[in-house]
């Protein structure tokens, strides 16, 4: 079986072909997350979600550039400490997440990641970081006009006294 996959081995939802293709993830963004996911949990203090789906309906989505309606789907993000509730999921969580992180992935470009943080923001997220694979770097937000960017040692996120070893993440 070949490891390419082509529009037409995917199901239509109602979006484009070229909207379904933009939602497969690559090798190395899926490493990423996993990594960060784990590293994330080590720290103890935080409930750990990828894929979480955002509800972001009550938002004025006009004022952003981006194709969304309803929901946003996070990379990585990060909650108060909390027990998984087995017979009671969520499929789109009204609860902003503390931070919001985002890998870019092959198809993406920084515009749409920079658009996603102004909404995260917007809608009281205190943290996002951009996670670039192929630079091997990590940007935290503390908002969208303060940032800093590591490339080694240590990953620190002041706002939520956050500090991650920087190699684990691209390993």
């Amino acid at each position: 079986m070949s490891e390419l996959l082509t529009v037409d081995d995917f199901e239509t939802t109602g979006q484009t072909e070229e909207e379904e293709m933009d939602e497969v993830g690559s090798l190395n963004h899926s490493a990423i997350q996993a990594n960060l996911a784990f590293l994330f949990k080590r720290l103890g203090t935080y409930s750990v979600f990828t894929e979480l789906s955002l509800d972001v309906s009550n938002a004025d989505l006009s004022v952003f550039d981006l194709s969304v309606r309803s929901e946003l789907k996070v990379d990585v993000c990060l909650y108060a400490r909390r027990p998984i509730n087995p017979v009671k999921d969520i499929l789109k969580m009204k609860e902003m997440p503390l931070l919001a992180v985002e890998i870019v992935s092959p198809r993406q470009g920084l515009y749409e990641i920079t658009e996603k943080f102004k909404l995260y923001f917007a809608l009281g997220v205190k943290a996002c970081w951009l996670v670039i694979p192929n630079t091997q770097t990590v940007t935290v937000y503390a908002d969208m006009d303060n940032f800093h960017t590591f490339v080694s040692d240590e990953v620190v996120d002041a706002v939520l006294e956050i500090h991650l070893p920087f190699t684990p993440i691209f390993e």
